[in-house]
């Protein structure tokens, strides 16, 4: 079963947007819509025009992860939508890991010097794979002026390419 991991396709959309709210709202609990996430609804607008990228890790056909960067400023990017269906996480596909990796190449390609994240206390997983990563956690004001905090975030990271 291979993993076919690319940039953003206006046509996959929909698949994106039903991968990532049950992630959100029935494993996590997180109150949180699709309308709450103008990102998600105009992907290109919001990440590709403004100078990041967003990646889908898909299994014939069907997407089963995403990653992306939103550029904050000059050599700085936010990794965002950070998700993989529940059935391919893990070391079996190793999803997450290789979307990261991909997206990692891309930022360092297009010379950015670090990354930040913000994430919910309840991704636990997600906090040990960040941190497996080399991320580092960092307070709230930590980040630089210019990030986008998302209302939901209480636990932030830092990842330096160079």
């Amino acid at each position: 079963m291979s993993v076919d991991i690319k940039e953003y396709e206006e046509k996959i959309k929909e698949q994106i947007i039903n991968l990532i709210l049950p992630i959100q709202q029935d494993e996590y609990g997180v109150s949180i819509t699709a309308a709450d996430q103008p990102d998600l609804l105009d992907i290109h607008s919001h990440y590709i025009k403004k100078g990041g990228n967003f990646w889908t890790a898909a299994i014939e056909d069907e997407v089963v992860g995403t990653v992306s960067f939103l550029k904050v400023e000059e050599g700085v990017l936010a990794l965002r939508k950070m998700f993989v269906k529940k059935e391919y996480r893990g070391s079996r596909y190793n999803i997450a890991a290789r979307l990261l990796e991909y997206a990692l190449e891309w930022a360092k390609a297009n010379e950015f010097d670090v990354i930040y994240l913000g994430t919910t206390n309840e991704f636990k997983a997600a906090h040990r794979f960040y941190e497996k990563n080399h991320f580092q956690e960092i307070t709230k004001s930590d980040l630089p002026s210019s990030f986008p905090i998302v209302h939901v975030d209480r636990k932030f990271y830092r990842r330096k390419l160079n």
